[in-house]
């Protein structure tokens, strides 16, 4: 009988289940994980609700993980056993996409198992085996919960990359949840003015205690509280990290008169609409940019800004954290309104 790995997976509409599976074997280019911990991602507990069930079931996903490297294979060189590692994706390394360094757009990203399970990243499982392209080394002091950020600040990373910020520019990020302030601390770190617009509470205070200037949009028309802070002029660049049609009319709003840049980094559920004149695009040089997902450069510098603490998360993991048993209520906790990341601890029972 071979070694089993415990796992959680989604298996309907607000259903949260523990199985069990054979845990696989350990490839020439493969790692053995004994993962700490998982963080409930926005994609997560939104299929647990109900909004994004497109994504299939039973789906095994979890993908802002962290473990320790128990077991390399033979042909891995570049990690060893006791490392500390965050999980990112496993392209198929073939692909035309994979060929071009894209592995965000492989055609085999998926990774449906033969088994029957959606997305089998596996993150929130005791144990996993893991392709090491798809493995990333980070400072084995790093909290666990806050290497599990790497893939998130991978993707705002490849955003801010497609948004060409600059130094001394000023950034508007409209949103300060977990992947708004991931945004405005990027921001910050390219050496950008950065001012975050919210309404709720808690995280207007989150965003301030980060050192951020903060626009609350309970006192302010945050359209006006910019013009005002920018002395008439706008933002240089608004990234969008709230999927509503109110953020993207806002954040068109925001921008300078000429040469202004929006990243739409957030996406939504139901579909947020764009309403944009073309003829303001054209005679105000505006540029509208999407973003999504990470490539392999974008994964190295995350580890490296969580790492170095370039980037400091610690302020958005919940305190309270659930084992892998509890995984139901951790995805009730994590759904709730105005929360940051919940952890599920996966060595802990």
């Amino acid at each position: 009988m071979g070694r089993k790995m415990k796992f959680g997976c989604l298996v309907k509409k607000g259903v949260a289940e523990v199985r069990e599976r054979d845990l696989p074997e350990v490839g020439p280019y493969d790692v053995l994980l004994h993962m700490k911990v998982c963080n409930i991602c926005t994609t997560d507990y939104g299929q647990w609700l109900g909004l994004r069930e497109h994504q299939g079931y039973p789906m095994a996903g979890g993908h802002e993980a962290a473990g320790i490297v128990e077991q390399v294979g033979e042909k891995v060189t570049d990690l060893k056993v006791g490392d500390m590692v965050a999980t990112g994706y496993e392209g198929c390394g073939h692909c035309p996409a994979c060929r071009e360094g894209h592995i965000d757009q492989c055609e085999e990203i998926r990774n449906d198992t033969e088994d029957g399970y959606k997305w089998g990243f596996f993150g929130f499982s005791n144990y996993c085996v893991k392709n090491s392209s798809g493995v990333y080394k980070v400072a084995n002091d790093l909290n666990p919960s806050e290497a599990g950020f790497m893939e998130p600040l991978a993707t705002v990373i490849h955003g801010a990359k497609k948004l060409r910020l600059k130094p001394f520019e000023t950034v508007v990020v409209i949103g300060a949840g977990t992947m708004g302030l991931i945004n405005a601390q990027t921001a910050k770190a390219y050496g950008c003015r950065v001012i975050v617009s919210e309404m709720i509470p808690k995280k207007i205070e989150t965003a301030k205690a980060m050192g951020f200037e903060v626009i609350d949009c309970n006192e302010s028309d945050p359209v006006e509280k910019v013009k005002e802070l920018t002395e008439g002029i706008g933002a240089d660049a608004v990234i969008v990290a709230v999927g509503a049609t109110s953020a993207n009319s806002q954040g068109l709003e925001m921008l300078k008169q000429n040469d202004g840049r929006m990243l739409l980094f957030a996406a939504g559920y139901p579909v947020p609409e764009l309403k944009v004149d073309s003829n303001m695009l054209h005679y105000r040089k505006m540029e509208l940019i999407g973003t999504f997902g990470a490539d392999h450069e974008d994964f190295k510098e995350a580890a490296k800004a969580l790492s170095t603490k370039v980037v400091d998360v610690s302020k958005l993991v919940e305190e309270k954290k659930f084992p892998l048993s509890r995984l139901q209520e951790a995805y009730e906790e994590a759904s709730k309104p105005g929360m940051y990341r919940v952890s599920v601890m996966l060595d802990e029972e």
